[in-house]
């Protein structure tokens, strides 16, 4: 059978291709009962689109740029997956971008992107979306953005966000509960501004606790393996250890776990350890780990509806803003034995 095409799927539905254009480009304005006719046509023929003749219709390229810099590649394919589910549902292609953050080029590199693939809109994940000079580049080229985990409510209309410091404190009032009262914590990286919340809500628990913040047991990391196994050494060499380290992201968590396995330290028995983010080395790594479940996906999701909304100049239906985390209780917790 030959390629269904526009006029097939209007003949079908009894209307005109405009009307079939319309639809098919999401536009508003369309009556509910021929929009779904015209969606019934197109999947009974199995039309789809000519992206080029779409994009010299409307003026626009269908394309959404995602812009990221974070080397977990565990984030970056949740980011993305969650991003091209809501893409091809609505017709939109995803262009995923590195960029260097720290790059002294970086507004240069980004503006030859935006003029070479002509996306409609941008996602920002962090810690670009932290980055004024990124924000400013968009907004002068005149590019709908909406903000992934941004450190700051400056856009608040076009940012998608979690409750980082709300969880971690939930977190760490668990660690509370088991009896720890020296917890040890591993700081995420200082460029990333949300992930510096999770040490505030991990410093809010122990005031709630009347427990003091004593900076011997906070150890800074950057996100790696490497450098959470570097914390844990730290932390582990002090006279009075801590009973728990709670790390602020699974990689750096699983990097304690090497650390206490090669000083024969067992887990949880004599530690305690819990991570955040609820990636899949959670589970690979032995004990399975605690963490924090952040819902990567569908804030991913999320922040593309509201990009295409954005586009379309339609109102946001959805009004959250926020998609909360959760507590992961695995092996790697347990209570204190001192």
């Amino acid at each position: 059978m030959d390629k269904a095409t526009i006029a097939d799927v209007a003949k079908l539905a009894g209307v005109s291709i405009k009307t079939v254009s319309r639809v098919t480009n999401h536009e508003p304005n369309v009556a509910d009962a021929t929009r779904v006719r015209v969606e019934a046509a197109v999947a009974q023929l199995g039309y789809r689109p000519n992206p080029s003749a779409r994009s010299l219709a409307s003026r626009r390229s269908y394309l959404v740029g995602l812009l990221y810099d974070n080397p977990s590649p565990s984030y970056l394919i949740n980011v993305q997956h969650g991003s091209l589910r809501t893409c091809r549902s609505e017709g939109y292609d995803l262009v995923i971008h590195p960029c260097d953050y720290r790059s002294g080029d970086l507004v240069t590199d980004l503006t030859t992107m935006l003029r070479q693939s002509r996306v409609d809109g941008v996602i920002l994940t962090p810690p670009l979306s932290d980055l004024p000079q990124i924000v400013e580049v968009l907004q002068r080229r005149e590019i709908a953005f909406v903000r992934i985990a941004p450190a700051d409510d400056k856009y608040e209309a076009q940012s998608i966000t979690t409750n980082d410091h709300d969880i971690s404190a939930q977190m760490t009032e668990h660690l509370i509960a088991l009896g720890h009262r020296r917890i040890g914590f591993i700081c995420g990286h200082p460029d990333h501004g949300a992930v510096c919340k999770r040490y505030d809500g991990y410093a809010t628990a122990l005031a709630s606790a009347s427990l003091p913040l004593r900076q011997e047991l906070i150890a800074q990391g950057y996100n790696s393996v490497e450098s959470g196994e570097h914390g844990a050494n730290v932390l582990l060499d002090l006279d009075d250890p801590p009973t728990a380290i709670f790390a602020a992201n699974d990689d750096m968590a699983a990097g304690t776990l090497r650390a206490a396995h090669e000083r024969g330290i067992l887990v949880p028995r004599d530690l305690s350890v819990a991570g955040f983010d609820d990636t899949p080395i959670a589970q690979q790594v032995w004990p399975s780990l605690t963490t924090i479940r952040q819902p990567i996906k569908q804030m991913a999701e999320r922040a593309t509806a509201l990009l295409l909304s954005q586009l379309r100049d339609e109102p946001d239906t959805d009004a959250a803003r926020l998609i909360p985390c959760g507590l992961v209780l695995r092996d790697s917790t347990a209570r204190a034995a001192r």
